[in-house]
């Protein structure tokens, strides 16, 4: 008797305890001291998943590996080495076996530019950065001269850096910056002698840039502190995308006027270096609050009319680890926690219905990375969430239908996601835009961003998450997982958050688009003497893709 209970044991367990030792941490730096430093002297990386003997692991920095010589101890949680007393200083990451942990930033202090105070001329010059560190959405002051009276086209750039594919050679590492994006309201100052900004979503250590039309300033240090987590850019995808609008008068007399906001690509800290590749008509406004604004003026009647965009767009996936949920304390409050949990025409966070509803989900729970996990978890698995089928007048009750009826596609499920994520506290926008399938083509898609002080936006796409994809698009098999922290490449963002755009004349006839590419109010406006016209709005088209 006793031998075959050991036996059912042995085949109920066994299996269980190989596969937990199979279970291979994966490395990850938390901690470089110092982060700024000299060469050839001790470095002390912290983190977890090292190893607990050095073995073949080795580490890198700025592409080169130290002699064997070099360290002085290795441990799961704790590597000391002296760094090369001739190399660069650069990213830093942990190899065991053929994984590689997240990149970690060791400045040379030799090598960092410092502020220097020149004679008159006209570029715009940093004095000073008061702090010299902080964490994500953290205010700064920056001194110095030359910045403008105001900002105009001004900006401050911030460090940004992303991991390259394995066609990229290791080292390999090409500088780039991150503009402080306006729905985050980074600058309360901007004058001559003085900025006040805050630390953009996506920023990392590194050089710190004022940009003018007078020129660029020289780059000065600033490090990032106190994230509670790590944020990665990868696997970059280049879309050219094409989009128009035709239209035809039928009625009209001058005086008339038509007006047409296009939507543009979103910049954002993983959709970069949005550029106009084509157009066949100049905008009366090329970015006003996020559309082109064209303008026909006096057209007469059976006219035909067109308007052809066509962009270059830069995306990146994005992938979150949050290590620690509890946010650092930030210097001042953003006014994005306060405008983000406030509701809106299509987010009621106030209503009776959603607030209870969130309450309900969060229970106990005060952390809000944990609420918005809480939150997303009872959405993908209490409503049924499925592909797009709702369509034509306007939804603003979109998230309440979706609580009442417990059924949604992308749209109302996003909605009913940000208004529950608001009633709980938690800065949230929704976010519009195509997904993009395997023979790329595209798809309306709906997904959203929350903010975390110290670390910034966090992606979630509740639909992708709970398995609703459109034919042909690649579906991760992990999909419930990924997709609350982590976004793939497989898409183009139009707007984040509801873009409110005010009519040309409080006379005009606007044409409102619902459940379109872009969360934006106004699309059309018809002044004066044009009694009649039509519209064909076209979808956006992929006309070239390329992988880097």
């Amino acid at each position: 008797m006793r031998i075959k209970v050991l036996l059912l044991f042995t085949l109920l367990f066994l299996p269980l305890f190989l596969l937990t030792g199979c279970r291979e941490e994966l490395p990850e730096i938390s901690l470089l001291e110092p982060r700024i430093g000299r060469m050839g002297e001790i470095l002390t990386i912290r983190g977890t998943g090292f190893g607990n003997e050095r073995n073949e692991s080795y580490i890198t920095i700025a592409g080169i590996p130290p002699t064997s010589s070099s360290y002085v101890s290795w441990s799961n949680e704790e590597i000391v080495v002296r760094t090369p007393e001739f190399g660069d200083a650069g990213l830093i990451y942990v190899h065991r076996g053929p994984n590689r942990s997240n990149p970690a930033l060791f400045a040379n202090i030799q090598n960092l530019p410092v502020p220097v105070v020149y004679g008159e001329g006209s570029n715009p010059r940093i004095f000073s950065i008061e702090p010299s560190s902080g964490p994500i959405g953290s205010i700064i002051t920056i001194q110095g001269s030359n910045f403008g009276s105001s900002r105009n086209d001004s900006a401050v750039f911030f460090s940004w850096n992303a991991e390259f594919s394995p066609a990229v050679p290791i080292g390999y590492h090409l500088p780039d910056f991150v503009e402080p994006s306006d729905i985050e309201f980074p600058y309360e100052l901007w004058s001559e002698r003085e900025i006040r900004v805050r630390v953009p979503d996506g920023a990392v250590g590194g050089n710190l840039e004022v940009r003018t039309a007078r020129g660029n300033s020289l780059p000065v240090f600033f490090d990032i502190t106190g994230r509670p987590g790590t944020k990665t850019f990868k696997d970059i995808r280049n879309y050219v995308i094409t989009y128009m609008v035709d239209l035809r008068t039928e009625r009209a007399e001058i005086p008339n006027a038509l007006y047409i906001w296009m939507p543009r690509p979103v910049e954002s800290a993983s959709q970069r270096n949005v550029r106009l590749q084509s157009f066949n008509m100049e905008p009366f406004v090329h970015n006003y609050l996020g559309t082109s604004l064209f303008q026909f003026i006096d057209i007469p009647p059976q006219i035909s009319l067109g308007i052809n965009l066509s962009y270059l767009v830069e995306v990146y996936a994005v992938e979150t680890n949050i290590r620690s949920q509890a946010p650092p304390r930030l210097n001042s409050p953003t006014p994005l926690s306060s405008i983000f949990t406030n509701p809106s025409p299509l987010v009621p966070s106030d209503h009776e219905a959603i607030r209870a509803k969130a309450l309900e989900i969060i229970g106990r729970e005060t952390l809000p990375y944990a609420r918005a996990q809480r939150i997303y978890n009872w959405l993908i698995t209490t409503v049924d969430i499925g592909l797009q089928t709702h369509s034509g007048g306007p939804e603003t009750d979109a998230a309440l239908t979706a609580l009442e009826e417990e059924e949604a596609d992308s749209y109302r499920a996003v909605l009913l996601f940000t208004a529950l994520a608001r009633a709980a506290g938690i800065p949230a926008i929704p976010v519009a835009g195509v997904l993009v399938n395997r023979n790329l083509g595209t798809t309306r898609h709906y997904w959203a961003e929350f903010w975390l002080d110290g670390f910034g936006w966090v992606p979630v796409d509740p639909a992708l998450g709970a398995g609703a994809a459109p034919p042909d698009f690649t579906l991760r098999e992990d999909h419930s997982e990924y997709y609350f922290g982590s976004l793939d490449n497989q898409r183009i963002s139009f707007s984040r958050g509801e873009h409110n755009l005010l009519q040309m004349t409080p006379q005009g006839r606007t044409v409102t688009r619902n459940r379109e590419y872009s969360l934006q109010n106004l699309w059309e406006e018809a002044v004066g003497g044009l009694e009649s016209y039509s519209s064909l709005w076209s979808n956006v088209t992929i006309t070239g893709m390329y992988v880097q």
